[in-house]
């Protein structure tokens, strides 16, 4: 199945040339369903918005916060999948610093990004595509994706080489969202009436996965016939989420209704990844969402996924399985899923429903 993975099945095209080349139409292969455009099911509340919670108190050390605030995230994580993190305590600084170096990339010479191009094989580096389905309809997006840990797939070389102190930048940023997402494991496992350590302990404890995918969107002469990012869950366990502050893009699936995401200044978005649904047996649900482009400005996001160990059986937590609740999902490693995911490209939510047990369904 591997040498199905070795290469792209047609030439890559770069999003970002054929915005910058000034076509008053995009091509064929952009073009979406008419039940998948955004301009066929807008979103009907224009001032909803996901849930924004204040983490003052979360520390590496402690997790000193509310019972209100613990209550508010357990709602969320149950009802939503997503919310926004505000003084979650990485430095506003490095989140600017971060983004704009990454932004700085994207607007090097195509020659200079060309060398890190990607394959379907690991997917590091300079890519275009998700999926490796001759003929797949296309998103409206150029990406950089690479490993931060564990620390054997971590490669400097797969990492840009410039702008001057990228790869410095990349790597204290992953150094505070690991920590980061340490901390949010705890109130996510406290809230499901476990060990403050117990989710962490079945991601591997120490020996977690961690990557980064940098997603840019470049202006679209026909936002309203693609996405930039067709609807998915995220397969892995945790993401965490750097978004544009000016450009709004994400949209998360509420009642059957697409959500624009507004985000608050120098927040994180949260969301939770089909792992984290299967450890907690569908008490937290990893949420479809998706991204809509714009003809006026691009966009750019850092998504940092916080994932289990690659090789650990990830199944419901046995205190979360009852004769009521029986285990809705057979164990599966992560990198099984990741190359199921991999082969099929975003798929609404199809591919974690595809995974439960038969009684279940």
């Amino acid at each position: 199945m591997m040498n199905s993975l070795q290469d792209w099945p047609e030439p890559i095209v770069r999003v970002q040339s054929l915005s910058e080349s000034g076509l008053p139409m995009i091509p064929d292969r952009y073009v979406k369903p008419l039940s998948d455009r955004p301009s066929s099911n807008r979103p009907e509340n224009g001032d909803a918005n996901i849930p924004i919670i204040d983490l003052t108190g979360l520390t590496d050390d402690e997790a000193e916060l509310s019972r209100s605030t613990m209550d508010r995230i357990s709602s969320a994580c149950r009802d939503w999948g997503f919310f926004q993190v505000v003084n979650h305590g990485v430095s506003p600084g490095l989140m600017d610093q971060a983004r704009e170096t990454w932004r700085s990339f994207f607007h090097l010479p195509m020659e200079i990004k060309q060398a890190y191009a990607n394959s379907p094989k690991t997917y590091e580096g300079y890519g275009s595509r998700l999926g490796i389905e001759k003929g797949a309809i296309l998103d409206w997006s150029d990406y950089y994706y690479l490993h931060y840990l564990p620390l054997t797939l971590k490669d400097y070389n797969k990492w840009p080489g410039s702008p001057d102190y990228c790869r410095e930048v990349i790597d204290e940023y992953g150094k505070e969202l690991v920590k980061l997402g340490g901390r949010i494991m705890k109130v996510l496992s406290i809230n499901l009436g476990l060990n403050e350590s117990h989710l962490q302990n079945a991601f591997g404890g120490e020996n977690i996965g961690a990557c980064v995918r940098v997603n840019f969107y470049p202006k679209c002469p026909q936002p309203d016939l693609t996405l930039g990012l067709s609807s998915h869950s995220d397969p892995g366990g945790l993401t965490i989420l750097l978004p544009d502050p000016e450009v709004p893009g994400l949209q998360v699936r509420k009642d059957d209704r697409w959500i624009t995401v507004k985000p608050a200044r120098h927040a994180f978005i949260v969301n939770i990844g089909d792992q984290i649904q299967v450890l907690s047996n569908a008490n937290y649900k990893s949420v479809e969402h998706r991204v809509i482009v714009n003809s006026g400005v691009e966009r750019l996001s850092l998504a940092f996924f916080y994932n289990p160990k690659s090789d650990i059986p990830i199944k419901p937590v046995r205190e979360l399985v009852s004769a009521d609740k029986p285990a809705l999902y057979p164990p599966m490693t992560f990198d099984e899923y990741r190359l199921f995911i991999r082969l099929n490209g975003p798929k609404g939510k199809s591919q974690v429903e595809s995974l439960k047990s038969p009684r279940c369904h």
